[in-house]
């Protein structure tokens, strides 16, 4: 046997599909985001922009948070000593995860080291511990949420995107008695479409069904106090379990649950992706306190992203790009060819000093491969039609269909 053969094979198919992933050398200046320094193919940093962050509001550079950071790693150190279970459970873990009940109107919730491992480890628990389980999952759900449905051992139904008629359909089928999970996200972060979770509560009320939502992509995003669609919608009491992230809109690290106390309990004592983890360093866990209570209390940080997202959706619209339909704050650009895609990405940043990632298959579809702008409140109108003005240019530069510019 060649291993070495075999996985220089492996490697081979994704230059030969277009789709080898390469990590892009940069630095943030803190305090001074987006701007950043980027080292990949330069004798030194040079400065660019970036375009591509998940840190949405910036809340990794917010002086609240960095000044609670430095604080913590003074006063505690820098690691948390192990797993929760054994010399990892510190002060800091408890108020967060107090903060982040409170934030989802639930009577408890759960650290975990990412928005993966909490996806992974409470839906493979949840589901195995109810004998005979289906999980109804929406198809464009995250792969940690298949992996943790696939690792639960259950039955597994999958319904359309966003279609409640279909998941309707999906539930009717099934043995009444037969114990059921629905699980899906609040806001789809390739697309940027919101999911339908007022009407499916209703049918999970209708056929007795738990409901598992995954809001990473909204938390700190929406709602007066950063909950997430539920909470803009008005409808996180219906939900059984809401997960989160604390990596993206709190601009840290980390992922959790927020339920009733009974369901954390459980997934505590269960899941082995929690018991058995190094828990979250108390400086990262002091560094998302003070970013969650912090956008509980302002809107200004979501405001200036949305205004953003919207200023820039309509400067692509004008200027003929293939902006894709987004109600959200995400800003896909859809090229559709894997190589052309990596082609703009890369021109942007060796001559324009943008800094977006192409979105390949496997995160989305084949023949769907996008650039996913995220544009923050720090983000001008002059940074974003310098942005515009060269993806017109590099778009006409690639020979680029008329037509293909104007599909949206």
């Amino acid at each position: 046997m060649n291993y070495k053969h075999i996985f220089s094979q492996a490697i081979d198919r994704l230059h030969e599909e277009g789709r080898y992933r390469v990590f892009i050398d940069i630095l943030r200046n803190r305090g001074a985001y987006p701007n950043a320094r980027c080292f990949h193919g330069h004798n030194g940093p040079k400065p660019i922009t970036v375009w591509c962050s998940n840190d949405y509001l910036a809340m990794g550079q917010h002086p609240k948070v960095v000044a609670a950071m430095e604080e913590a790693l003074h006063d505690v150190g820098a690691g948390s000593g192990g797993t929760r279970n054994i010399g990892g459970n510190t002060h800091y873990h408890i108020d967060l995860e107090a903060e982040l009940a409170d934030l989802h109107g639930k009577e408890g919730a759960l650290l975990f080291t990412s928005g993966y491992v909490s996806n992974e480890a409470t839906l493979a628990t949840l589901a195995k511990l109810l004998p005979g389980c289906i999980v109804f999952s929406d198809e464009l759900n995250h792969a940690s949420m298949i992996a943790g449905i696939r690792n639960s051992g259950c039955e597994k139904r999958v319904f359309r995107h966003n279609d409640v008629d279909h998941l309707r359909e999906l539930l009717a089928a099934e043995d009444p008695e037969a114990p059921k999970l629905i699980a899906f996200e609040s806001v789809y972060s390739m697309d940027g479409d919101v999911a339908p979770i007022a009407a499916i509560c209703d049918l999970a009320d209708e056929f007795n069904a738990l409901t598992y939502l995954d809001e990473v992509h909204a938390v700190g995003m929406y709602g007066a106090r950063g909950g997430g669609i539920s909470e803009r919608d008005d409808v996180a009491g219906r939900l059984t379990i809401i997960e989160g992230t604390l990596g993206k809109a709190f601009g840290v690290m980390g992922g959790y649950i927020a339920a009733d106390q009974m369901i954390i309990d459980v997934i505590r004592s269960y899941a082995p992706g929690f018991i058995f983890t190094t828990s979250l360093s108390p400086v990262l866990v002091a560094g998302v306190l003070a970013s969650v209570r912090h956008l509980k209390g302002s809107s200004e940080e979501r405001e200036g992203q949305q205004a953003s997202a919207a200023l820039l959706k309509q400067l692509m619209a004008d200027a003929g790009l293939p902006v894709m339909p987004s109600v959200t704050h995400i800003v896909p650009l859809m090229v559709g060819d894997p190589v052309k895609a990596k082609r703009i990405s890369d021109i942007l940043l060796a001559e324009y000093g943008a800094y977006v990632q192409p979105i390949n298959y496997p995160t989305v579809p084949r023949g769907t491969e996008r650039l996913r702008f995220t544009p923050g409140p720090a983000h001008t109108e002059a940074m974003m039609r310098d942005l515009v003005s060269a993806l017109v240019e590099i778009w006409d530069r690639l020979d680029l269909e008329k037509a293909e510019r104007q599909a949206a």
